[in-house]
């Protein structure tokens, strides 16, 4: 009897806070809804960001070079968690975390040399140079 009431009580409370939940989110739309602005004017649907008008369309084609750098920047981002992780346990891991988190730095930079030698984080096209 005791596990049903404990099992009945967890339903609650998990009811009591969706409701909750969807309750606020309702609320924050009908606020903005009832206090928003209904200013009409003709630059009123046009595109405006940063203070900056919009001088073309937004279907502009991105050189591929854009999404190789924004692989890069997630993946050595997410490298930078693992260090996080490590600098918090620092004292847990002790000598042989230190020799594993080194190796781990070591494998990036060889990453980053071996990119950087291949040209990937080049934006622009090398000439190259023609010997005769």
């Amino acid at each position: 009897m005791l596990m049903t009431t404990n099992f009945e009580a967890d339903y609650w409370t998990f009811s009591l806070f969706l409701l909750g939940a969807l309750s606020l989110c309702v609320f924050m739309l009908v606020c903005g809804f009832l206090l928003g602005g209904r200013a009409v004017a003709r630059a009123k649907h046009t595109p405006f960001e940063s203070g900056i008008d919009s001088v073309s369309t937004a279907r502009t084609c991105f050189s591929a070079k854009f999404y190789l750098i924004a692989m890069f920047f997630v993946i050595f981002d997410a490298e930078a968690l693992y260090l996080y992780v490590w600098a918090i346990t620092i004292r847990e891991a002790g000598w042989m975390g230190f020799i594993e988190i080194s190796i781990f730095i070591t494998m990036l930079f060889i990453d980053l040399f071996y990119l950087d030698r291949i040209g990937a984080f080049e934006w622009a096209l090398r000439k190259k140079l023609i010997m005769k």
